[in-house]
């Protein structure tokens, strides 16, 4: 399976960044970060629209979407890494996580979604979500793989 990240803006050096690096570079398949650039000159709505285009436009064909929505459900490590099993043993190629913009998703991109995730109620800066999605993702195959770096 091929992870993607698919996240509003462009990462800015820093210890967010590093931490995201950190955990990339221990995954057992690879996570190919695309950042989509987000227009300064467009604001609300026309600006949520521009980011959900570009982002469509960005998920492989086939992929399975994980949208990160202030709305969307919880999940266990253990029941996302369950998820995850499924997808894999089902054959799918490609799993693509979102992150939105300052303004959040366009709904185009929640309809798109396959899942719609929470991590919680706290608002997160955007580059250290970065590095929990990729936590999560190596997590999950520490968890798949029997491996004690998951503890219950």
């Amino acid at each position: 399976m091929r992870y993607h990240l698919i996240a509003v803006g462009r990462a800015r050096g820093g210890p967010e960044k590093m931490l995201f690096d950190q955990y990339v570079k221990r995954l057992s398949q690879p996570l190919k970060l695309h950042e989509v650039e987000d227009r300064k000159s467009l604001s609300g709505q026309q600006l949520k629209i521009a980011e959900g285009n570009k982002i469509l436009a960005t998920i492989p064909d086939g992929a399975v979407v994980v949208a990160l929505d202030e709305n969307g459900r919880t999940f266990t490590s253990p029941e996302i890494a369950k998820k995850i099993e499924h997808w894999r043993d089902d054959g799918i190629r490609d799993l693509a996580f979102v992150i939105g913009g300052a303004d959040g998703l366009h709904e185009s991109v929640k309809k798109r979604a396959d899942v719609l995730l929470s991590f919680g109620a706290m608002t997160w800066p955007h580059m250290l979500v970065r590095a929990m999605v990729a936590e999560q993702i190596y997590r999950s195959q520490t968890i798949l793989a029997g491996h004690p770096y998951h503890r219950k």
